[in-house]
């Protein structure tokens, strides 16, 4: 295990004092993401926009994208969007919702087919209507709030309520942050981006307690101690803990960015970004907005204790 420990028992980085950075940078990111998703169009994947995806590989050679462009827009089926994937084999086309329902749609996948087949193999054809995309941003939208609610009402049964606000802002300002992400990328953003976005949530929720229990731990231990020296040693505490599983999960979702394809990027560049958001926020916002909430070292006893202090005399 000393082998796996990068970062050293005992470390005293002072963190708290960061946060005259930390805090006007993200809230300065926080501002041109909300300016960008006013000004600037995100990349809506074939879920939320419906219409009909086609993914298609060479037979042989290369993809002449100006050649694909040209015979798609002859096929008469509306502005068509055609992407090159990084192997230079294989193409998408993206075709607009079209007018007569399923049979509407499934004209396009006809056409598509007669058009490209001698040329090129079909790896994907995607069909979504009006309906069930209009379903999967409400179904999307609710989820995410939902996740949100339930992180305030656990945390503040859980803890003090200032624990229970500074973990729900720290949780909206990584979602900005991914929200802003996309929008400068422009990667598109799918049904797997709310997975992406749900994960991302439970992710920087357990950084944050972890946290936060150390520092509820220390809050009855030291009862003098200044509330800035004390966040700084909860933080210093697991800061071990909190790389080395960072850094394992951005080892593995590195290997899905590189070769998942795709099919998965979104997800995969999503998670990947999220991380390095999740455990900035855990350290740099979390854990500071608590002195800006009001918390004092010993002012009243946690619920943790009280409910231990009651179990006791029972």
């Amino acid at each position: 295990m000393k082998l796996l420990r990068i970062i050293p028992d005992g470390t005293k980085f002072p963190f708290m004092a960061w946060r005259r950075i930390s805090f006007p940078l993200s809230a300065l990111l926080s501002v041109i993401t909300i300016v960008l998703f006013f000004t600037v169009n995100m990349n809506f994947g074939i879920d939320f926009t419906g219409g009909t995806l086609v993914e298609m590989r060479a037979k042989s050679g290369q993809v002449d994208v100006a050649k694909v462009r040209t015979m798609a827009e002859q096929l008469h089926l509306g502005e068509v969007e055609v992407q090159e994937f990084k192997e230079a084999a294989e193409v998408s086309l993206r075709f607009p919702l079209q007018p007569g329902g399923d049979k509407g749609q499934q004209v396009v996948v006809e056409k598509s087919r007669a058009a490209f087949q001698n040329d090129f193999d079909f790896r994907r054809v995607e069909v979504v209507g009006p309906r069930i995309s209009g379903e999967l941003v409400q179904a999307g939208t609710l989820g995410v709030v939902a996740s949100i609610i339930g992180v305030l009402i656990y945390l503040w049964f859980r803890f003090e309520w200032q624990f229970a606000v500074g973990a729900v802002i720290a949780t909206l300002h990584d979602l900005m942050m991914i929200i802003g992400f996309y929008l400068v990328s422009q990667i598109e953003f799918n049904s797997t981006s709310i997975a992406a976005i749900l994960t991302i949530v439970g992710y920087s929720v357990n950084d944050t307690v972890v946290v936060f229990d150390r520092i509820r731990e220390l809050l009855r231990r030291y009862k003098k101690m200044p509330i800035n020296e004390l966040l700084d040693l909860a933080i210093n505490q697991t800061l071990a803990r909190t790389f080395l599983v960072s850094f394992t999960a951005m080892l593995s979702l590195l290997a899905l960015v590189i070769f998942g394809g795709n099919v998965i990027s979104s997800f995969s560049w999503a998670m990947f970004v999220g991380v390095i958001v999740g455990t900035y926020s855990s350290i740099f916002i979390a854990a500071p907005v608590l002195i800006y909430l009001g918390l004092k070292v010993g002012g009243d006893e946690p619920k943790a204790a009280k409910d231990e202090a009651k179990a006791k005399a029972a």
